[in-house]
């Protein structure tokens, strides 16, 4: 029997259609599972009459890999992979390959690649998107880690990830180290984001009193323009989704989101580079207010709001609230690449943003039309500074202002609460605003901690300290940023 060109660990859902995925390419699979009884099920299931390999230790596993071996784990991200590595590394050579492809955290796979890397084997990290539906039909994949493995995966990946309009991949290689979970995880702090903004959008409909249907036909009509991304199309079918007794399905789902933790970590690595992330950490902390249900329910007992109704024109809402997710996500992504601006620059990863935005095309969670806009931004200045200093996002936000500072308001008047269109306004009026008052905070923290000041009738980099009361010394703080 021939050997396998790849092999998977991990026959879940997302598992078992990569391997369906590789198998309808022309490629070969050997399979293997911790629980060797899902190999039974999917060998007579799924994967009956294909050309895939069943396999019921690891040993046999590697054994009916072809050189150099090919091994992708499709586990539970954190202690789970790196027990599968000790599992799978006794039975594999020099040169072989190790493939992460779930959402692990993006330190973790730059120590895997370093471990193995001393051990002579090459390591990917690869985040791989588009939930079952895209690992079956073609999913984004994001490969970072050991560039000597890439040219030997390189054929397989490419061939099963989405295909945008030209035929070009959803796949290519991201940078060393932990650069393709990196990518990944930014791409999952801006799917929270996108998620939470057609929230924000529902509810404000929702208590202009328009129905499940309207709303779902309101959607439809978005998402045939500049709003057009997988979001947006599931969110219509959702709210039109009935129940047997013909009621919606949407009301009697409970109000507390789940998360996994992408969407925090992209957070926290925003915080550490000193990255204003705004949107995506509002998007985080709206999951988390959701999730303290029962003190929301006794609140809203207690709590008055405004305790007002829309009586405006409807349409004139409908329209400005589509101003306003437009404007909004414009600069979720303008935030999401100034994290990878600042993560390239930090980690040395050199990432391509345009090959990045074609990565995302399609396949992903994320895939709009509005990335083949980014593509042709970093296209026409690799050196862009900020997404909002390209002529077509500077005249789409333009455009969009007027719609988006109404929508606020009006959410405002209505006591509705919009943490991310709110937060992607304040962060457009902050980064266009030529001062802002952090001078009055910098000599608050000169005052109570002798932590200095720079002036603007001086040279940047020279600091200053005032004894404001008299009563202190002039020996300043040590200056450092955190």
């Amino acid at each position: 029997m021939s050997k396998a060109d790849i092999g998977l660990i991990g026959l879940a859902v997302m598992g078992q259609n990569l391997v369906m995925n590789m198998n309808d390419n022309g490629y070969t699979v050997a399979v293997f599972n911790r629980t060797t009884s899902k190999v039974d099920d999917f060998m007579n299931g799924a994967a009956k009459g294909s050309n895939v390999i069943g396999t019921h230790s690891v040993e046999e596993f590697v054994s009916n890999l072809k050189t150099p071996r090919r091994v992708m784990l499709m586990v539970k991200a954190g202690e789970v992979v790196d027990k599968f590595i000790d599992m799978v590394t006794p039975h594999l050579e020099e040169g072989d390959i190790i493939i992460d492809g779930g959402n692990s955290l993006y330190t973790d796979s730059e120590r895997r690649t370093k471990a193995l890397a001393e051990k002579g084997l090459n390591y990917i990290g690869s985040g791989v998107s588009g939930g079952e539906e895209g690992a079956r039909k073609g999913p984004s994949i994001m490969p970072g880690g050991s560039p000597d493995a890439w040219p030997s995966v390189k054929p397989i990946f490419q061939a099963i990830s989405a295909k945008v309009e030209d035929g070009s991949p959803c796949c290519d290689w991201v940078g060393n180290g932990g650069a393709g979970h990196y990518v990944k995880m930014v791409h999952n702090g801006i799917e929270y984001g996108d998620m939470q903004l057609i929230c924000e959008a529902y509810q404000l409909l929702k208590s202009a009193g328009f129905s499940n249907d309207e709303m779902s036909e309101i959607f439809k009509k978005w998402n045939t323009g500049v709003l057009d991304s997988y979001l947006m199309e599931i969110s219509t079918e959702i709210l039109a989704y009935k129940e047997e007794d013909g009621t919606s399905l949407i009301d009697k789902i409970l109000d507390t989101a789940g998360q996994k933790g992408t969407g925090k970590w992209t957070g926290i690595n925003a915080l550490d580079l000193g990255m204003p992330l705004t949107l995506i950490g509002e998007a985080v902390f709206a999951r988390c207010l959701s999730a303290q249900k029962g003190q929301r329910v006794a609140a809203s007992k207690v709590l008055e709001g405004p305790g007002v109704e829309f009586s405006g024109d409807k349409q004139e809402l409908v329209d400005a609230i589509e101003q306003a997710l437009y404007a909004s996500k414009i600069i979720s992504y303008a935030q999401g690449y100034m994290l990878l601006q600042e993560a390239s620059k930090e980690y040395g990863w050199d990432l391509n943003y345009g090959a990045i935005a074609l990565m995302w095309r399609g396949g992903c969670i994320i895939r709009s039309v509005f990335l083949g806009n980014i593509k042709e931004a970093f296209d026409t200045n690799p050196n862009l500074d900020n997404l909002l200093l390209d002529d077509f996002f500077k005249d789409a936000i333009h455009a969009a202002q007027k719609g988006w500072r109404k929508t606020v308001s009006t959410a405002v008047e209505l006591g509705v609460p919009t943490p991310c269109f709110s937060t992607a306004l304040s962060f457009y009026d902050g980064y266009r605003t030529e001062t802002l008052p952090a001078n009055l905070l910098q000599a608050q923290r000169d005052y109570f901690g002798a932590h200095t000041y720079e002036r603007i009738d001086k040279p940047r980099g020279e600091f200053f300290h005032t004894n404001w009361t008299g009563r202190g010394g002039d020996v300043s703080s040590t200056t450092y940023d955190v």
